[in-house]
């Protein structure tokens, strides 16, 4: 069963539980952000790569509009909620400026290992320590996720789609313990971890691509 939902694309991936903050400022997307406002629906971040939109996205719910200034522009932001796979997409909703999709949920599954996230957010501290990254990484036991730290493990944009395309718990686990171990603080891996965490929760101005 799929249902029909606006699409945002961007050059970046959402997982679930995250919280993505962006300025809006294109016509149509003012519009969209509008529409979500009045009437309350989600819509969905599918990750455009090399010019091509991906078929599996992440539905996200707006939470806030934190600005809003005097040209039409805005902060927002929002969450991460479920996966979807579309089916399906076009550059215009009927009687709107953007676009939207025909989506399929797809169900992840949340039940993570215990002793592999230990692993995952071990190994993750000790890299953070050596980089003098001061990021808080929850405990194992206190809700950790492999989605938390999708985007500060210095993880190319093609690889946090495939750990978003990991549905199964433990193919993301051993997907980010593989990652892991293969880190070299001290090379190009390492600045790209530091540049991410000192972005954390910054409002992302991007232009959204042709596609």
């Amino acid at each position: 069963m799929t249902q029909k939902l606006p699409i945002f694309p961007l050059q970046l991936v959402v997982f679930p539980g995250e919280q993505l903050n962006l300025h809006i400022f294109e016509p149509k997307y003012r519009e969209l952000i509008a529409d979500v406002e009045a009437e309350g629906i989600t819509f969905c971040v599918p990750t455009v790569f090399e010019g091509r939109v991906l078929p599996i996205a992440t539905e996200v719910q707006l939470t806030k509009v934190v600005n809003r200034y005097p040209t039409g522009e805005s902060d927002i932001s929002t969450l991460g909620k479920k996966i979807y796979f579309l089916e399906q997409h076009e550059r215009n909703m009927p009687g709107k400026g953007y676009a939207g999709a025909h989506c399929r949920e797809l169900v992840a599954d949340f039940d993570e290992d215990l002793q592999l996230n230990r692993q995952i957010v071990k190994l993750t501290r000790e890299i953070y320590q050596d980089l003098r990254i001061d990021k808080v990484i929850s405990d194992a036991e206190n809700g950790f996720r492999t989605y938390d730290i999708g985007h500060y493990v210095g993880l190319k944009v093609e690889q946090e789609y495939e750990l978003l395309t990991l549905l199964d718990a433990k193919d993301r686990q051993h997907f980010l313990l593989n990652h892991l171990h293969n880190i070299h603080p001290e090379l190009k891996e390492g600045q790209k971890i530091q540049d991410r965490a000192r972005l954390n929760g910054h409002f992302k101005h991007l232009t959204p691509p042709e596609w």
